[in-house]
C-alpha cells in the first residue's frame, strides 16, 4: 500500500495528516474551515485517496496559514506515498464541467515543481472563504509534492463552482497519474531512470 504520515506543527498550525493512494476516497477532514473542507473532500472523493486532516491553525487571524500548511502536508505526504514513482502512469488531465464552470486540469508526478494558475474568481469571497486562498492552496500542495500543475478555467460566473470544479479537475487528473500502468510493470516511467 502506498501510504504516507504526515506531522507539522508551527507557531501558525498544527497538522497531522495521512494519505492512501490506493484507497476509495474514504476521508475524515477537519481544518476549522468549512468551505475548505468541502473542497479537500471532493479532493480525496474524486481522486479516490483515503484522507484523514486533522489541522488547527491561528483562524481568528484569517484562514491563509491553515490552507496553505494543509497543502504543504498534502504535498509532502504524496511525495511520500508515491515513493520512486514505479509503474504509474506518471501523466494525468481531466475537463471538468460544473454548472457554468468548466476547468481544464493537467499534471505530471515530474518530481518539478511547477504551478501554472490561469484561473479567476469573480467575487474575492465564498461565504467568509477568501478565493484567492485556493491558488495559494495549489501552490503549496505543487511545491511539496513536486507535481507540475496546469489549471484553467475556460468558463464560469459562479465562484464556489469555479473553486470546486478546480479541486475535482485537479484530484480527476491525479487519480489518472497515480494509477498503476499496466504496461509498464514496476518501470519507472522516465527515460531517466528516475523522477
Amino acid at each position: 500500500m502506498r501510504t504516507a504520515q504526515i506531522t507539522r506543527k508551527t507557531n501558525e498550525t498544527d497538522i497531522t495528516l495521512s494519505v492512501g493512494l490506493d484507497g476509495t476516497g474514504r476521508r475524515d477532514i477537519k481544518t476549522g474551515v468549512g468551505f475548505f473542507d468541502h473542497m479537500l473532500d471532493q479532493l480525496a472523493r474524486h481522486a479516490l485517496i483515503d484522507m484523514e486532516i486533522n489541522a488547527t491553525g491561528d483562524l481568528h487571524i484569517d484562514d491563509h496559514h491553515t490552507v496553505e500548511d494543509v497543502g504543504i502536508a498534502l504535498g509532502q505526504a504524496l511525495a511520500q506515498a508515491m515513493g520512486d514513482k514505479r509503474g504509474i502512469r506518471r501523466y494525468g488531465s481531466f475537463h471538468l464541467a460544473m454548472d457554468d464552470a468548466l476547468v481544464r486540469a493537467a499534471l505530471d508526478l515530474s518530481g518539478r515543481p511547477y504551478l501554472v494558475w490561469d484561473v479567476d474568481f469573480p467575487t474575492a469571497k465564498i461565504g467568509t472563504f477568501d478565493t484567492e486562498l485556493v491558488r495559494e492552496f495549489f501552490q503549496a500542495l505543487s511545491t511539496h509534492g513536486g507535481i507540475t500543475l496546469h489549471v484553467s478555467k475556460l468558463a464560469g460566473i459562479n465562484s464556489h463552482h469555479i473553486a470546486e470544479a478546480a479541486f475535482k479537475a485537479v484530484a480527476r487528473a491525479l487519480r489518472e497519474a497515480l494509477e498503476p500502468d499496466p504496461r509498464s510493470g514496476d518501470a519507472i516511467p522516465s527515460t531517466k531512470g528516475s523522477l
